[in-house]
């Protein structure tokens, strides 16, 4: 069922209370985004709740301040909000803490790893908000650690992040444990078909909420693009395209947690602020660099899918696909860490010829666009450095000291010479590495995957390697014919 509700230009419009007000103008929320315009009003009527959107469009205050709004004067737990990961979990009870501070709200967080007697302690002493994972959780209910737990408004949240881990089961079982006349949210940013079934079970004639366009799974703001290598180059493809991108903050995917481990180091060594998030990493090290990355002490995260689930962090300006993944609801949740909060995003993706398959999947479940692109060369980074340089020195500041070096400097050098010496210094700081050419060019790349197209389209197959291998060979038999553009 679908509702349409009169969008709401302020957060003043809602009525909700001063102390829930003030909340909101200390987290520096300007107007409400299209998911909370839209969700909070059925949300103060008492409805259960379907709420589609994608990440990073405000889903945690679309159904925490309306909440919180109805709760704040128990002293028990009113609001429980089950996320599928200890990440998100402790991001989610953060933004909730501050929202309703000035109304009391106290909020516990529930999850593997810690002391079972503190989580319990916080709830026992009437946190308002409790926020869970499905496996702590489900432990707490089932052995009658959780007396009395009778929360008013349940919400599921990040709902298909939860079947992708295999949590489905488990949300089943928890809610048999949870009272029958309660209010009750369900927030995903898609709705495969057992997310729907599970919907339609522990929701009570539910209205509908989505700001995703059917036809486009992913956020308009993120600008979409992936890059054919060979296999042996994915290293040198990815080092490039970060040098040639100069990412604010970025997030690199991987499939393996030992590819995690080596491309970190790769670029630490490099000389970028970076570090490795994975799954065998204890909980207190994931925290730290969570912490790290989040406070922008490092700038590049290289982590598995599962280690980075829910992880909101609003200023990631780039997504880089080490390996595209294999299922279209990965991509568009690992694309998803980034255009965030109205921002501008980038998706970089690396694929073999071999991979054509995956991202012809992909890009049939997308609506928008995953260009094709080559890796800048060497020569085409160098000029783009120079450029950048050069606008940098126009606009530099000059510094007194710098009159003291020139001055000293001038009695032994000619003061054009100083100024090569400076710009060559600051020239070898933005050297480049690699070969000079990386990955195949546009044309290059379109051919082969129309040939493998129409390979797929008579035999079925995969498509053929042979191609891949002769194009190699007949480059060098004729070294002297470029493919480049």
């Amino acid at each position: 069922m679908n509702e349409n509700t009169t969008i709401k230009s302020e957060f003043l419009d809602f009525g909700f209370r001063d102390d829930i007000n003030k909340g909101i103008k200390n987290a520096g929320f300007k107007a409400p985004s299209p998911i909370q315009s839209k969700a909070i009003p059925l949300i103060l009527e008492g409805r259960d709740l379907i709420a589609q959107a994608n990440t990073g469009t405000g889903k945690t205050a679309a159904f925490g301040l309306p909440a919180m709004n109805k709760i704040a004067d128990l002293k028990e737990t009113g609001l429980l909000v089950i996320t599928p990961t200890r990440e998100l979990a402790t991001q989610v009870a953060d933004e909730l803490y501050t929202l309703g501070k000035y109304a009391g709200i106290r909020t516990a967080t529930v999850y593997g790893g810690s002391s079972y007697s503190r989580q319990l302690s916080l709830i026992e002493k009437g946190a308002q908000v409790v926020v869970a994972t499905p496996g702590r959780l489900k432990d707490l209910l089932s052995s009658g650690k959780l007396k009395d737990f009778n929360p008013e408004i349940v919400v599921l949240d990040e709902a298909d992040e939860m079947l992708d881990m295999g949590f489905l089961e488990d949300i089943r079982d928890i809610f048999s444990y949870l009272p029958q006349n309660r209010q009750t949210i369900l927030c995903s940013a898609t709705m495969p078909k057992p997310i729907r079934a599970l919907a339609e079970k522990i929701l009570d004639n539910p209205a509908t909420v989505s700001i995703v366009d059917k036809n486009d799974a992913t956020n308009k703001d993120i600008k979409q693009s992936y890059y054919v290598i060979d296999e042996k180059e994915r290293t040198d493809a990815l080092v490039r395209l970060i040098e040639h991108s100069d990412p604010k903050k970025a997030i690199i995917f991987c499939r393996m947690k030992i590819e995690v481990d080596r491309l970190a180091d790769t670029l630490i060594a490099k000389g970028y602020s970076a570090k490795g998030l994975h799954g065998d990493m204890d909980q207190r090290s994931r925290d730290e660099v969570i912490k790290a990355f989040r406070s922008s002490k490092i700038n590049i995260l290289v982590a598995t899918d599962v280690a980075a689930r829910g992880l909101d962090v609003k200023d990631v300006s780039h997504v880089f696909n080490y390996h595209i993944p294999f299922d279209p609801e990965s991509y568009v949740h690992r694309v998803g860490r980034t255009g965030r909060a109205g921002q501008k995003g980038e998706a970089i993706t690396l694929i073999t010829p071999i991979e054509f398959k995956e991202l012809l999947r992909i890009q049939k479940s997308m609506g928008a666009p995953i260009s094709l692109q080559s890796i800048p060369s060497s020569i085409e980074l160098k000029e783009k450095e120079l450029e950048e340089l050069s606008k940098e020195i126009f606009k530099a500041k000059i510094k007194e000291e710098a009159a003291l070096v020139l001055s000293s400097l001038s009695e032994d050098i000619d003061s054009s010479e100083i100024a090569l010496k400076a710009i060559s210094l600051l020239l070898a700081k933005h050297s480049s590495s690699g070969p000079e050419h990386i990955g195949f060019s546009q044309k290059e790349a379109k051919r082969l995957l129309e040939k493998f197209k129409s390979s797929n389209k008579h035999s079925g197959s995969r498509g053929k390697r042979g191609g891949r291998s002769a194009d190699r060979n007949r480059r060098r038999r004729n070294p002297g014919r470029s493919r480049r553009r």
